[in-house]
């Protein structure tokens, strides 16, 4: 019987096919895991978020910002802090702001307040069905009128099959404060809008109190995926060694050791 030989080391490395599986395994398990780790920086910053949110809606409500402090406003240290306002609305420059909610579609209503300051926050009202988007069909507020609510930055985009918005017909999709304070002419006008809080009445028309405050967090699934494809990709490395014989006898068998096997 004839010996069967195991290839050696030196003769496995020096096959190409040996480097270019080794480099495409090297290059995979090092992006594999470099996604999984960021997948978990991602997690403990989307933790810290929803602690930071869920601290600010539950805190008394505060002044809202005024002029001076317009420009250190951030998302990461502002948004959704609990805050109060007290002003006149100007009825006649409300934006309705098409929308779909879970209850259905519809529009937010935005409406600009007039501080004593003489500055003018956006505040949005709340949603109201499509039948009440008319301002004419709804009873508008009159008079001084304090607002409690969650400070919102204003949105640079919609949801995710909106229209851009059409300043000159006046259409809006999203709540971009800037173009929509611009288009009406308000000076100063903050930066930011404030979501009113739910009122006393929970039939009325707009309904405040919709703020989505539910925050999607996969990043602990997508980080497990992301090193368990890291696994995958060394598991079969590990085969291919072994199919080489790099931890002994190659699992490759010649077309002379068949033969061998034939006159045994």
């Amino acid at each position: 019987m004839a010996d069967r030989k195991t290839p050696d080391i030196k003769a496995i490395i020096i096959r190409p096919r040996f480097w270019i599986v080794t480099a495409l395994a090297a290059l995979l398990t090092a992006g594999f895991i470099s996604l999984g780790m960021w997948q978990v920086h991602r997690l403990y910053w989307k933790l810290d978020l929803i602690q930071n949110v869920d601290a600010r809606v539950a805190a008394p409500a505060v002044p809202a910002p005024g002029e001076a402090d317009w420009g250190s406003i951030t998302q990461s240290n502002d948004e959704y802090r609990h805050v109060t306002l007290t002003g006149i609305f100007l009825n006649e420059d409300e934006v309705q702001i098409y929308t779909p909610t879970v209850l259905g579609p519809g529009y937010w209503i935005l409406t600009p307040l007039k501080r004593d300051d003489g500055t003018v926050v956006m505040i949005n009202r709340g949603f109201v069905p499509e039948d009440l988007k008319d301002p004419a069909k709804r009873t508008p507020p009159q008079g001084v009128v304090t607002i409690d609510g969650l400070l919102r930055i204003s949105e640079d985009r919609g949801w995710l099959f909106s229209r851009p918005n059409d300043t000159e017909g006046r259409k809006w999709f999203r709540r971009d404060i800037g173009s929509i304070t611009e288009t009406l002419g308000l000076s100063p006008a903050a930066p930011y809008f404030v979501d009113q809080e739910a009122g006393s009445d929970p039939k009325a028309w707009p309904r405040g109190g919709m703020t989505v405050l539910n925050f999607r967090n996969s990043h602990l699934s997508y980080a497990i995926t992301w090193f368990a494809m890291a696994a995958m990709t060394l598991f079969m490395y590990g085969i291919f060694l072994r199919f080489e014989g790099f931890f002994g006898k190659s699992r490759a068998r010649t077309t002379e050791e068949e033969a061998d096997d034939e006159w045994e």
